[in-house]
């Protein structure tokens, strides 16, 4: 039997499967919140990572307040112009001085965002099209308490929650692999396909709607009839795609303001909104599961920038997807589960408050049935959750 406080039990809600309406978002990398999230987290990656590579240990630290300032931007069929720069300021807190020594966590940071804008954006000229600024206050330099001694388990540095659910519904899965594809193989192939990609998915009943934003890049395209051929495109790549998950009816839509008449279409210099108009913050958009899920459960904490060693806005919110995940693999029977987990602050992270988990099981299967397998499956994966810290510093795990 587990010291842990675990708890589990039927949902009192049906399936999400089994609802009549469902509702999923994903805003792509190139969204001007994802854009935020991206850098963030790329922050907090480096400076967790310089902490270790110079003092063996993750010092305090924290980038989630990263905010985006829209430019203005001149797209025109064949290249266009930024007219006025975006504005990307890194906000948040690190320690600077740390056993007697300087810590250069504002390089550090600056040369992080730059990276990732650079190899994430490639129509986006950091140089010239970006200004990326990073104003972070000074951390606590003692950290034994919070952060425990050598082997020990951190203590949580707050009183919070996250949440988690598996497995993906297929409108889930659709909305999801819609954007990472189109951001993936087919944008290899077809560069006039830009990063700011937004997805959102509606099934009612046994059928789905997908209406997808897609920022088309003015380099590569030189008339009207090439925009409409790339919107095309990607209605049918995204129509096959959905194929693939799905048996149920499935109608796409891309880039629903267009009026080709008029001549208002979604045509872009960079390949993102954030040159016009849509400004950005960590924490606005995907949950860490990579998706915006009304029909779930889901925690407003943002996940991107913050420190991965006991921050429980993070590590809560990975663990219970995480965890969710297992349970819906390992255990036979279980149709749904969400994972909530509670922490208390000072507390021991891998010893929540208490964690949740609420199962829809199949036809025939009760809860009592499955209960030891899904606690023995949650004890086990929060004995590893140290693991979790690692695989984030390592870039394993997507926070968007």
């Amino acid at each position: 039997m587990s010291q842990r406080n675990i708890r589990v039990q039927p949902t009192e809600d049906r399936a999400v499967e089994d609802q009549d309406v469902e509702i999923v978002e994903r805003k792509g990398i190139g969204h001007p919140d994802s854009i935020c999230d991206g850098v963030a987290e790329s922050v907090s990656r480096a400076l967790a990572q310089a902490y270790l590579d110079r003092y063996g240990t993750v010092l305090h630290y924290n980038t989630d307040e990263t905010q985006l300032v829209a430019g203005t931007a001149a797209p025109a069929f064949g290249g266009g112009e930024v007219l006025d720069p975006i504005y990307l300021l890194v906000v948040g807190r690190a320690t600077k001085t740390y056993d007697g020594r300087r810590f250069p966590a504002e390089s550090i940071a600056l040369e992080a965002a730059r990276t990732y804008l650079d190899e994430t954006f490639p129509s986006l000229d950091v140089g010239t099209d970006v200004i990326v600024d990073v104003k972070l206050g000074e951390g606590s330099g003692d950290l034994q308490e919070v952060f425990g001694e050598d082997g020990a388990v951190p203590m949580a540095n707050d009183t919070s929650y996250g949440v988690g659910h598996a497995p993906l519904t297929e409108t889930e899965r659709i909305v999801l692999n819609t954007e990472r594809k189109l951001n993936g193989p087919y944008s290899d192939d077809n560069p006039a396909v830009g990063q700011d990609i937004k997805v959102m998915g509606k099934r009612e009943g046994d059928h789905i709607d997908v209406t997808v934003a897609v920022a088309v890049i003015d380099d590569y395209v030189e008339s009207m009839s090439e925009y409409r051929e790339t919107i095309e495109g990607v209605r049918e790549y995204v129509s096959d795609l959905a194929s693939e998950y799905t048996d149920r009816s499935v109608d796409v839509y891309v880039n629903t303001a267009d009026n080709y008449d008029e001549g208002a279409i979604y045509l872009t210099t960079t390949g993102t909104s954030a040159e016009q108009g849509d400004d950005g913050s960590v924490g606005r958009g995907n949950r860490a599961n990579g998706l915006i899920t009304p029909n779930r459960p889901m925690s407003m904490e943002a996940t991107s920038g913050k420190n991965p060693v006991n921050h429980i806005g993070k590590i809560y919110n990975l663990l219970s997807t995480e965890i969710a995940q297992s349970v819906s693999d390992r255990v036979d029977g279980i149709r749904e589960v969400q994972i909530r987990l509670l922490s208390q602050i000072g507390q021991p992270i891998d010893k929540p408050h208490v964690a949740d988990a609420q199962l829809v099981t199949e036809d025939g299967v009760s809860v009592a049935d499955v209960e030891s397998e899904v606690e023995a499956t949650i004890d086990d994966e929060l004995s590893d959750i140290t693991d979790v810290t690692e695989a984030v510093i390592e870039g394993d795990i997507s926070t968007f």
